[in-house]
């Protein structure tokens, strides 16, 4: 409603994007103590299944989906930019939802965010042709991984640091991380705010895309669950890794639709379309999720 109604605002909100969204991950990190995030990415079959079901088996899916896409190109790079890329933010906290293991998830998620860095322009250039390398450049991903996580990371643990030495700093860690569900609903309202005054004819391709968004959504509820068992993980890190497969990283990768070309423009409102389908399909999720891995 505020982009409609203001759409002067939409360039002010895009440059609040990124701020935001660090401050999010900054109070996501938070959560865990330094040392717990460090043991944790010792869990070598957990990072294991969430590299396979990310960079494996999404990739699968996506080519599947590939060919009955809009034949608009730029649609085409919205779509492409958006599921191949896992989600590094707000699948903690959907995850959390669910009882699933957002410790080791978040711990994951340096990980997840390089290695995504390193393939989606190869995957781009397999779905696309080689045409296409000038539109991801590295630079865009470094500057993401500095601002989103490097910097909330090591703000997390001195704040976490001081909260294990002095009073005051545990009664800023509490109030900060009591901000968690505030700041999660203010970034999707200022990440969709800034993007709705640009549907303004183009509604007709961004309403193309939503079905396979859905689709997706189901899709990678069953192979998410595939992979589960092909790990043999426990329950709690199963559902996070059902929910990293169907997450995707559309905060992130916008910045990137946000730099292309005028002529395709329409990519950054089929990314940001896809940030409303899924946070619809995460409230279904966190109800579906512990039905198909109950606790034993």
């Amino acid at each position: 409603m505020t982009g409609w109604a203001a759409p002067g605002l939409g360039p002010v909100l895009e440059h609040a994007i990124n701020p935001v969204l660090a401050v999010l991950l900054y109070v996501t990190f938070l959560q865990v103590p330094a040392a717990e995030l460090v043991r944790s990415l010792r869990a070598g079959r957990f990072l294991a299944a969430a590299l396979v079901v990310n960079f494996a088996a999404v990739p699968l899916v996506v080519a599947a989906m590939f060919a009955f896409l809009p034949a608009d190109q730029a649609v085409r790079l919205g779509v492409l930019l958006v599921l191949l890329t896992p989600c590094v933010d707000y699948v903690i906290v959907f995850s959390g939802l669910a009882g699933g293991d957002s410790r080791r998830l978040l711990a994951a998620t340096p990980l997840l965010l390089l290695a995504q860095m390193a393939a989606l322009p190869v995957l781009l250039v397999a779905f696309m042709g080689a045409s296409l390398t000038r539109v991801v450049e590295p630079g865009p991903f470094v500057e993401a991984f500095t601002v989103l996580i490097v910097i909330p990371l090591v703000l997390a643990w001195l704040l976490q640091a001081w909260a294990a030495r002095r009073p005051a700093g545990r009664a800023v860690a509490g109030a900060t991380g009591a901000a968690m569900v505030p700041l999660m609903a203010v970034t999707l309202i200022t990440v969709v705010a800034s993007q709705v005054p640009k549907l303004d004819g183009n509604l007709a391709a961004v309403a193309a895309v939503v079905p396979f968004y859905v689709l997706f959504l189901v899709v990678m509820a069953v192979v998410g669950l595939a992979v589960v068992r092909l790990f043999r993980l426990d329950v709690p890190g199963g559902r996070a890794i059902v929910f990293t497969g169907a997450t995707r990283n559309s905060l992130v990768v916008l910045p990137l639709a946000l730099a292309l070309p005028d002529s395709m423009a329409v990519a950054a409102a089929v990314v940001v379309t896809q940030t409303l389908v899924e946070v619809v399909g995460m409230v279904v999720y966190v109800r579906l999720v512990p039905r198909l891995l109950p606790l034993r």
